[in-house]
């Protein structure tokens, strides 16, 4: 089972890159939208009466061949989806335990979660297509890191993560780091739409030229972050503490690890107060919220690979 899922994690990653390859080529080569085309027509018989003017037929759009690769690229994603899972699965089979107790099954979990997200917003918001570039390039990225960074070979849970916490906490925390991976891309992605939509071509401003509009890419990130951040603030601040003092004797001690989670809570906690008031602009608290991904970045590999404290399993059974 451990051979299988490295194997299906290969063909995940080929996958989600195809995907991609697809998205990208409806970005590129696509048509935005049929909005586009009505404004270019051409208009006749202007200053003259609407009877008077005898009314061309319009021409038949021309095939969209790049809406068909976004279509193919949407397949694909569903399809490196259930090769995820199907990795996700065997190796927990493989190890007789829930499949996250190390940085590698973190991070094959967290992504998992996010592709989740990505086609639950894409099923609900078919409209938000052309962001899959960008959702499919932040999948590839992470789980490249991961088989390259993070592999670590089927192995027990270390003593101090055996605990029905183990799920409890770990499992929110996936949660929440899944949706907020995600959330990070419209964040991203209406930051790149303001700037041009305020006249900047330069790059990655130009890439705002068919992504949604950034009212509708400010609404999905709120709605993201607003729906993740329970979750990460039981997770971080509840069922963390409470394990830690089951198994070390005390709620808070300082490591690495729970200084850097609730740094990320306390940016995230601000981008939330800063989104509510009408003072502050939609520019600067989506700001905010790409700083408290690159904390959960930061958590997530920096805290693992660089400091030694009560939570660095990066090479070990946990996590």
């Amino acid at each position: 089972m451990a051979e299988l899922s490295d194997q299906l994690m290969a063909f995940t990653v080929l996958a989600y890159l195809a995907a991609m390859v697809c998205y990208a080529a409806e970005y590129a080569f696509g048509n935005r939208s049929h909005i586009g085309r009505a404004a270019t027509r051409q208009l006749v018989g202007a200053g003259a009466p609407a009877e008077a003017v005898e009314p061309e037929p319009e021409p038949a759009p021309p095939r969209d061949r790049g809406a068909l690769l976004g279509k193919i690229g949407v397949g694909l994603t569903w399809l490196a989806f259930a090769l995820h899972l199907g990795t996700v699965v065997t190796r927990g089979i493989a190890a007789h335990r829930m499949p996250w107790g190390n940085m590698y099954e973190f991070i094959l979990a967290v992504t998992l979660v996010g592709s989740a997200v990505w086609l639950g917003v894409l099923t609900r918001k078919p409209a938000v297509r052309h962001l899959g570039l960008f959702a499919a390039l932040a999948l590839v990225v992470l789980l490249g890191a991961a088989g390259l960074i993070a592999y670590t070979p089927v192995s027990p849970l270390v003593p101090a993560l055996n605990s029905y916490w183990y799920v409890i906490h770990v499992s929110t925390i996936i949660l929440a780091s899944g949706i907020l991976l995600i959330g990070a891309v419209p964040a991203a992605m209406f930051l790149v739409r303001t700037g041009y939509d305020a006249g900047k071509r330069s790059f990655p401003y130009t890439l705002g030229a068919k992504v949604p509009p950034a009212e509708m890419l400010e609404r999905l990130t709120f709605r993201l972050h607003a729906f993740a951040f329970p979750l990460f603030t039981f997770g971080a601040l509840i069922a963390g503490p409470l394990w830690a003092e089951a198994s070390w004797g005390r709620y808070w001690g300082w490591d690495p690890k729970e200084v850097w989670a609730f740094i990320s809570w306390v940016v995230y906690a601000a981008y939330l107060h800063a989104r509510a008031t009408p003072s502050v602009k939609r520019t600067t608290a989506t700001w905010i919220a790409l700083v408290g991904f690159v904390t959960m970045l930061m958590n997530l590999f920096g805290v693992n690979l660089f400091f030694e404290g009560l939570h660095s399993y990066a090479n070990a059974g946990g996590m």
